[in-house]
């Protein structure tokens, strides 16, 4: 079975870190390219970062950028969102995902649809 198993989440303080780690299992994981999305409550689900199936290419949105680190290792099967930094408006369920295709535009990855394979999301609470 396709399994994405999201951990890492918790509390943090303002301005702390935390490390997101996405282990993957039943299929060939160094052939997708993988992402990092989260939902706020109340909101739609966010597209954070994005990194190709040999890790070569990344991209973050406005949301990640200068503070958030993708990263994967594929002799472990695994993606990894560092998150420095932290505000309160990190707060949210956060997300692995999965993409076989190639798409022309790395903005494609932004958006969940095209996205294979979920994991089921690690909470993370940024307070004071």
């Amino acid at each position: 079975d396709v399994q994405l198993q999201a951990s890492g989440g918790g509390l943090a303080q303002i301005g702390g870190s935390l490390r997101l780690s996405c282990a993957a299992s039943g299929f060939t994981f160094d052939d997708y390219h993988a992402g990092w999305f989260r939902q706020a409550p109340g909101k739609e689900r966010e597209g954070l970062s994005f990194i190709d199936n040999s890790g070569g290419v990344t991209f973050y949105t406005n949301s990640a950028k200068g503070r958030f680190t993708i990263s994967r290792d594929n002799a472990k099967n695994t993606v990894y969102l560092q998150m420095n930094s932290l505000k309160p408006e990190d707060t949210a369920v956060y997300s692995c995902a999965t993409a076989r295709q190639r798409y022309k535009y790395i903005y494609y990855y932004t958006r969940s649809a095209n996205y294979d394979y979920w994991g089921q999301g690690t909470k993370v609470t940024v307070s004071s």
